[in-house]
């Protein structure tokens, strides 16, 4: 899909020339596509561009790995099979192609039902980042969703959580319906056009152009009073201003489907993100606040539940509904503070100087006077940079200033002489 406008910035000067790169690589060599935004591009360079797009694209589309669905369901167990180096369901006539590949064999429905348990998690820290849910926070969102009464999820960025939907939408008291946006093509193998969206969260863009825009639009429609929710779960590398762009503009979608009743308001929101992020989703989202909740991850060494000091998990949900509302699970160790009226985890002590609690990362933070705010309990207060931090740490010179501007007083992300895009 489109690139985003990025600007390149020398110490000391204010203005910096600007280039287009992939919105959702992070690393040129997973992507290496740049260009100038003054550059004029010769009619030969945008003709391999394009012959370069077109060889990229997936080998079946997304109607016809539907098909290729419905005909697998149908085979006997023995002779459903799985390429694991092509990720691909096998229909029998295409096992001869693949004979040198290792596959699995006898797939069962229930793998068929929780594809991201059969397909090889994309870890590349730089494009994909793709770490899923544990089930622990996988069912315990679930059923925060259900009891604060949410029957569409609109799971933009988290398979685990969809297929969990999905398994579950067979039974009769079951009544809630995902729809899954992911820029993981390999899903639409198993899920239909009204269940999957080919989609990148970082620019807005649907690769299945407007039938699938209209898909996400028309389940965004809240009839007979079915209430909408986003969970989005982004890569943690990524650029928190191109995704709060993307999601304003489903936010946008949704108040589309309503012809009144939704102008002021934003449509409710999970944001599930690392708590040091905290000051730069509120920066685009000021409505929002962060719950203590730790999430935890399947196939990521660190992000783990239950560690304890700078181990613990550090991915917190952030929402705009009332943080009162979200119920925590107390036998995990949370409880709710009556002053700030929302569950906080048992290490988070309230501090009757900043009539809050503080806590970020769940240890019990301590007051400095001379800061007036709460910091880490290892940290400690440097007269020589006037602020708390570790006690082993180089005193900086408080005059280098930002490193584009050379003012003091901001850092380089915050300056005011960057053309945001």
């Amino acid at each position: 899909g489109p690139a985003l406008l990025f600007v390149k910035t020398s110490q000391g000067k204010e203005e910096g020339r600007r280039f287009y790169a992939c919105s959702a690589c992070r690393d040129r060599k997973d992507c290496n596509f740049f260009q100038w935004e003054d550059e004029k591009v010769s009619e030969t360079r945008l003709a391999a561009r394009e012959e370069y797009n077109r060889s990229h694209q997936p080998f079946f589309t997304h109607r016809q790995n539907v098909d290729r669905y419905k005909n697998f369901i149908l085979l006997p167990l023995s002779k459903r099979r799985f390429c694991q180096e092509c990720q691909q369901l096998l229909l029998p006539a295409e096992w001869e192609k693949h004979s040198d590949h290792q596959f699995l064999c006898d797939i069962t429905p229930a793998q068929l039902k929780s594809p991201s348990q059969l397909l090889y998690p994309l870890e590349n820290k730089k494009t994909n980042a793709q770490y899923l849910f544990a089930d622990r926070s996988c069912q315990f969102l679930l059923n925060l969703l259900i009891d604060l009464g949410f029957r569409r999820v609109l799971s933009v960025g988290t398979p685990r959580l969809h297929e969990m939907i999905q398994s579950k939408a067979s039974q009769e008291e079951f009544n809630v319906r995902s729809l899954l946006l992911d820029i993981d093509f390999r899903y639409s193998q198993f899920y239909t056009e009204d269940e999957f969206c080919h989609y990148n969260m970082f620019n807005h863009h649907f690769f299945g152009g407007e039938a699938a825009r209209e898909t996400c639009r028309k389940f965004l429609n809240e009839e007979n009073g079915e209430r909408v929710i986003m969970v989005t779960d982004p890569p943690f590398g990524g650029l928190v201003e191109a995704l709060a762009s993307s999601f304003k503009k489903l936010m946008a979608m949704w108040r589309e489907t309503e012809k009144e009743g939704h102008d002021n308001r934003e449509m409710p929101m999970f944001w599930i993100f690392p708590y040091f992020f905290e000051s730069r989703i509120l920066d685009f989202f000021p409505s929002f606040s962060m719950m203590d909740y730790q999430v935890d991850y399947d196939n990521h060494a660190l992000y783990k539940h239950g560690k304890t000091g700078r181990r613990q998990s550090p991915v917190r949900i952030f929402t705009n509904l009332t943080p009162s509302m979200i119920v925590l699970p107390e036998e995990e160790g949370y409880r709710f503070c009556t002053v700030c009226q929302r569950y906080v985890s048992s290490g988070n002590q309230h501090c009757e100087i900043c009539n809050s609690c503080t806590s970020k990362d769940g240890r019990r933070w301590k007051h400095c006077v001379l800061c007036k705010k709460c910091v880490k309990p290892s940290w400690f207060h440097c007269n020589n940079c006037n602020c708390c931090t570790l006690e082993k740490h180089s005193c900086e010179k408080t005059d280098t200033g930002c490193f584009v501007c050379g003012k003091a007083g901001h850092k380089r992300s915050t300056c005011p002489s960057l053309s945001h895009t």
